[in-house]
């Protein structure tokens, strides 16, 4: 008789409810966690875990991979092959030099950033990659270019950088290091690269185009490769809307403008070798315009906002420890000997200058990332399988933060990790450029700018964060510091009590 009174929608309530229950169980037995990777679910694949930590990838891998006993992890993305998470250095070793072959850049990643660098050296693979590798290390290591950086250096540093600065100590008004630094850095590349000046240092000049239109692309760019479903960028630029559509109009800017000066340079009756940036030495060479356009972009895009993201944590980690500023400032007046103006030779000689800039870029890793695809099937040192086709991705800012790496101080600004006669830390252990057949060759001009900077910077003023607030590390094609960095600058007192005291 009680049954008979129940109605039929409670009768159905009940029977959904303990069927939700035992979906629920069943479904508990397929959720994985994978290799000490994130909660992997049937056809999500780590979606959930993606969105929830978004805002914090960075330290979320981090935190995974530092519980790894391989300090390996494995994702598995929605529509999409697994990702490989390594900070272990043999790993990294085995991918960018032992095994080099089988871990190209691969489609899935050429094609990220196809549309802004084209057929560049650092978008390609295989023949391509080699040719553009043997042109590009042949300049590179010619004493005139790098001369010629020092020129550019010189002027930009004392006709612009400095007298900005100085100016601030006046208006006691804070500024933004981190803007100025790439406008800097956007200056020096350009001259270099390219043989042009977009003045965006030069406050009676309008904002750079190219400069502006960059900014674009790369940020839009390091979106398409941090999303976890990738066909939604792909529908989007099919369609030109949204995000993809002011993509496609910056590259258009970008790839314009190169173009115009590439004529403009072939215009020019100076065939003199001496003193010629990047863009002048290839179309000497008679190579391709197209070949050439997508050359100079890539190199624009590696040296705009690496160096100049170094600078601006170097700067701040400088501002947390006064004691090590004071050794750095003295080893500068000393390597330069009082000097105004430096050269590679008092640079050279600067190697606290050097151990701050290494040990800055281990906690703040200009590109906190960089992944290759499996082009076969292969094993990690460390055991991990890898399946033809798998993304696998090394950590630079990751393998910074692994006591495994660098014992339990790892956490610390500690310059003095880096010298000593007998220290060589390994490329793969410290992988910021690379390592292997793909070591950045910018690497000696890169040191070169950054030094050049800090030491022009530290003898002349004090640099002293606005706030107290921790700055917030963001990833993009490279990383930057959140909302910028907001500094006052100050008149650099009695140097010579420095040196002394």
């Amino acid at each position: 008789m009680a049954i008979s009174h129940l109605s039929f929608a409670s009768i159905a309530l009940l029977f959904l409810s303990f069927s939700i229950v035992l979906l629920l169980r069943g479904i508990k037995h397929l959720i994985r966690i994978p290799d000490h990777g994130p909660p992997t679910y049937p056809f999500l694949g780590c979606l959930i875990s993606f969105y929830k930590n978004k805002h914090r990838l960075l330290d979320w891998y981090t935190q995974m991979l530092a519980h790894s006993p391989t300090q390996t992890i494995i994702v598995r993305r929605f529509g999409a092959p697994r990702t490989i998470i390594t900070a272990n250095p043999d790993n990294v070793e085995y991918i960018l030099k032992t095994k080099f072959d089988n871990f190209p850049k691969g489609g899935p990643f050429i094609e990220i950033l196809k549309d802004l660098l084209g057929r560049g050296i650092f978008n390609v693979d295989g023949e391509l990659w080699h040719t553009q590798r043997k042109l590009v290390s042949h300049e590179f290591t010619t004493r005139s270019l790098r001369e010629f950086l020092v020129k550019i250096l010189e002027v930009e540093a004392n006709e612009r950088l400095l007298p900005i600065l100085e100016s601030a100590c006046v208006k006691a008004e804070p500024l933004d290091l981190q803007d100025l630094f790439k406008r800097f850095a956007f200056d020096t590349i350009c001259n270099v690269a390219l043989g042009f000046d977009p003045g965006c240092l030069n406050p009676s000049l309008p904002a750079s185009d190219l400069a502006n239109a960059f900014d674009v692309a790369s940020e839009i760019s390091a979106k398409r490769a941090a999303a976890p479903i990738f066909a939604v960028w792909k529908a989007k630029r099919a369609m030109r809307m949204g995000s993809e559509k002011r993509l496609k109009e910056a590259i258009e800017i970008v790839h314009g403008l190169v173009v115009e000066i590439i004529h403009r340079k072939k215009l020019e009756n100076d065939k003199e070798e001496e003193n010629k940036d990047l863009l002048s030495r290839l179309i000497m060479g008679g190579h391709d315009e197209e070949v050439i356009r997508d050359m100079v972009i890539s190199f624009v895009m590696a040296g705009r906002d690496t160096t100049s993201a170094a600078l601006t944590w170097f700067f701040w980690l400088l501002a947390c420890h006064r004691e090590i500023e004071n050794e750095v400032l003295k080893e500068v007046m000393i390597a330069s000997k009082g000097d105004e103006r430096l050269d590679y030779g008092s640079l050279k000689d600067m190697r606290l200058l050097d151990a701050c800039l290494c040990e800055t870029m281990r906690l703040y890793p200009p590109v906190p990332w960089d992944s290759k695809h499996a082009a076969d099937v292969d094993m990690l040192p460390d055991g991990t399988h890898v399946n033809k086709g798998d993304r696998v991705t090394y950590f630079p800012y990751g393998m910074g933060r692994m006591e495994s790496v660098w014992g339990k101080d790892r956490l610390e600004f500690r310059p003095q990790r880096w010298l000593g006669s007998t220290v060589k830390i390994s490329p793969y252990k410290f992988p910021v450029f690379q390592g292997g057949p793909r070591v950045c060759l910018g690497k000696e001009m890169a040191f070169i700018q950054m030094k050049y900077v800090a030491a022009s910077v530290i003898r002349r003023v004090e640099i002293r964060p606005v706030g107290h607030d921790l700055p917030v590390f963001v990833p993009l094609l490279t990383a930057h510091m959140d909302g910028g960095f907001k500094v006052m600058v100050g008149k650099r007192s009695s140097l010579m009590s420095n040196i002394n005291g």
